[in-house]
């Protein structure tokens, strides 16, 4: 019995603790309660505070904000392009010969007339001694028929020789000087062939590796050459871009020569600026390109044969041209628009013409002017009518505070406005999304 009314006990007093705890815990949940003050009453939130009654537009959206300007723009094409040397020679042999020394050095800069290779000249000092012995002869040949002309003439005038006499000294004589006129053809060509044996640099440029060596026997007409020759100084950009700026180029062409800058493969450097001296004379019907040819001068040698750059033809350059940084036109379904800020701070739909795109600037053609704020970054989390807090360009994007947070992008409340009445709003006005 007595065990009893221990048991009895025990449950009784785990009773009264249990009612204590959530008394307790009751309680400690008042007084945390979101807005409650010191006693217990909720106070109206702070000013300025999220409510959740406000409507999208009254949030304050940070964005970065560029003006409209005027400037003088340069207009460019922008094309793909590969270096070619100006000039390229293989130098070949034009003489059958032992190859008996090789002058020049692999990668030297040689000047038009500089050996490169000597062959074996005996053999055409032969032809050219023989030559030159078979004038003696033939020159000998012709004085004595012309002495003997000269007597038969005069024996004819004392009548002891005859017209056919003399007619055929005359004959012989000049058929002695014919073969002295094919005499001189032979020395000339022994010469010619002797001048071959000196294989000599045919233009100004850059040796590259050597091809055969010394000792070997070459023979005119082989493919492979003795050595290659680039002219790199001046240096030929050949590049390409689409047909339909055709007309363009041809139009300012007849103003002078147009001016070409080459960059390397990323744009991020200037190379050189040279001159367009070539648009190619028939377009390239799979590409639907036109090929434009450029000679740069090239001291430095910061260009090279088959170098890949980007070439940036220099068109013309608008005048006062209103400009606004690229990243601030956006595309909708009714074309191209820009968030415009007023006065009041509110961010306004405004549709745009643009005339093209250069680099991070575009062009406007219509719809803005000179002096006009427009939003260039924090455009997505805009609506038409939204307010609007600059902030430096390159700082972090408002709801950077974490996942979660309110306004934070991503988390439910940013959601929420983003799907809110104004999107709606700005459909009905007939405003781009």
């Amino acid at each position: 019995m007595q065990r009893k009314h221990w048991i009895w006990a025990t449950f009784a007093i785990l009773a009264v603790v249990a009612a204590a705890l959530v008394f307790r815990a009751r309680k400690a949940s008042e007084g945390h309660a979101p807005g409650a003050g010191p006693s217990g009453s909720g106070a109206p939130p702070a000013s300025g505070a999220p409510s959740g009654s406000g409507s999208p537009e009254d949030r304050v959206v940070s964005v970065v904000l560029a003006q409209v300007e005027a400037r003088d723009m340069p207009i460019y094409l922008e094309g793909l392009g590969t270096v070619a040397a100006y000039n390229t020679v293989t130098v070949k042999p034009q003489v059958e010969g032992r190859i008996d020394k090789v002058a020049f050095t692999e990668g030297q800069d040689v000047k038009k007339g500089d050996l490169l290779v000597q062959i074996d000249p005996r053999p055409y000092s032969i032809q050219l001694h023989t030559a030159q012995a078979a004038l003696a002869r033939d020159q000998a040949i012709v004085a004595g028929r012309k002495r003997t002309l000269e007597r038969d003439t005069a024996l004819q005038k004392e009548g002891l020789a005859t017209q056919q006499q003399v007619d055929d000294d005359r004959s012989a004589v000049e058929q002695a000087e014919a073969t002295l006129k094919s005499d001189y053809a032979q020395i000339e060509a022994a010469r010619l062939q002797l001048d071959f044996a000196r294989v000599t640099a045919p233009i100004d440029g850059v040796t590259g590796a050597r091809i055969v060596d010394a000792g070997n026997v070459v023979r005119p007409g082989e493919q492979s050459g003795l050595v290659v020759i680039t002219q790199v100084d001046p240096i030929a950009v050949f590049f390409t871009v689409p047909q339909d700026e055709l007309p363009e180029i041809v139009k300012e062409m007849k103003g002078g020569p147009l001016s070409v800058e080459a960059w390397d493969r990323d744009g991020a450097k200037k190379i050189a600026t040279g001159t367009l001296v070539l648009v190619d004379n028939q377009i390239n019907t799979q590409t639907a390109t036109i090929r434009l040819k450029a000679t740069f001068a090239n001291e430095a040698r910061a260009l090279w044969p088959n170098q890949f750059v980007k070439a940036r033809l220099l068109l013309t350059t608008r005048k006062a041209a209103k400009v606004l940084p690229a990243p601030a036109v956006q595309r909708g379904p009714q074309g191209m628009f820009v968030y415009v800020v007023g006065p009041d701070q509110r961010a306004a739909v405004r549709p745009v013409q643009i005339e093209r795109t250069e680099g991070e600037t575009a062009i406007v053609a219509s719809g803005l002017e000179v002096g006009e704020q427009v939003v260039a970054d924090g455009q997505f989390q805009l609506r038409p009518g939204s307010r609007v807090a600059p902030k430096p360009a390159g700082s972090s994007a408002p709801g950077a505070r974490g996942a979660g947070a309110p306004g934070a992008p991503g988390s439910a409340s940013a959601n929420a406005s983003a799907n809110a009445t104004p999107t709606a709003s700005a459909t009905a006005s007939g405003a781009p999304r």
